[in-house]
């Protein structure tokens, strides 16, 4: 592939996520390309691998060169740019690295967003927002046998695992064992247990026909889940108490 290539690949690729979610950042170009693996991608999210870099399906030539392009794209296009941090969806959020160096004006280049001119301020706060959330803690209901990498225990199908590190781990051993799990099918009481609790497991289980994971649960604090539960209660009395058109029963 010429230089050339490269570069009518990367505004191709780049107008292409532009129009659809109203930003672009180097992660979406990369998996573009086909330079960069969905899968692998996972893996660097679940802090399993040291820097993005060495999983990137590319030499570090090309890989500068369709980056240098996008940066041209962007600024030619009149993008704003914005910094988001990237965390790794592990127990102690450590912030994710890009390159083998951690060389800081590298890694800066990489967290860049680059945000739709046409987006309002208040647009382009929210989205930065929602960008440097932290990701959700993710846990995975096994469909098979499956050994913790850190305790060596022996769990059967059916049974939860994290993904960390060097593989999977089992609940104790993230010091999150004392979560209670809420089973998925009412989505207002999953989303208030996940808002009190000081830190949430969204539970997710691997569906062969669909070939997509698919929500179950979560795993949350009982005290948060006896929370919501309370105000669930409550919200629905309220919603008894009130007529079709808005008056209150006595």
């Amino acid at each position: 592939m010429t230089r050339q290539d490269i570069q009518v690949r990367v505004r191709r690729v780049a107008e292409q996520a532009l129009a659809e979610q109203q930003y672009v950042s180097p992660i979406d170009v990369l998996l573009g390309l086909g330079w960069l693996a969905p899968s692998h991608l996972d893996r660097w999210r679940q802090g399993r691998v040291p820097y993005l870099e060495q999983v990137i399906q590319a030499n570090l030539g090309k890989v500068s060169t369709a980056m240098a392009e996008f940066r041209r794209w962007a600024q030619a296009g009149g993008l704003m740019p914005s910094e988001t941090i990237y965390v790794a969806r592990t127990r102690d959020r450590r912030q994710l690295r890009f390159s083998a160096g951690a060389d800081p004006g590298l890694e800066r280049a990489y967290r860049t967003h680059w945000v739709s001119p046409k987006l309002s301020e208040r647009k382009r706060e929210r989205l930065a927002e929602q960008q440097s959330r932290p990701p959700d803690l993710v846990a995975v209901a096994a469909i098979k046998p499956w050994t913790c990498t850190e305790c060596r225990g022996e769990f059967g199908a059916g049974s939860v695992l994290m993904m960390q590190d060097a593989g999977p781990h089992c609940m104790d051993c993230i010091d999150l064992g004392h979560l209670e799990y809420l089973p998925a099918g009412d989505a207002a009481l999953t989303r208030r247990a996940k808002r009190l609790s000081g830190v949430a497991v969204v539970v997710v289980r691997w569906s062969p026909s669909r070939k997509r994971y698919e929500r179950q649960g979560v795993f949350a604090e009982p005290s948060a889940i006896e929370q919501a539960e309370t105000e669930c209660l409550t919200a629905g009395q309220e919603r008894a108490r009130r007529r079709p058109d808005g008056e209150l029963h006595p």
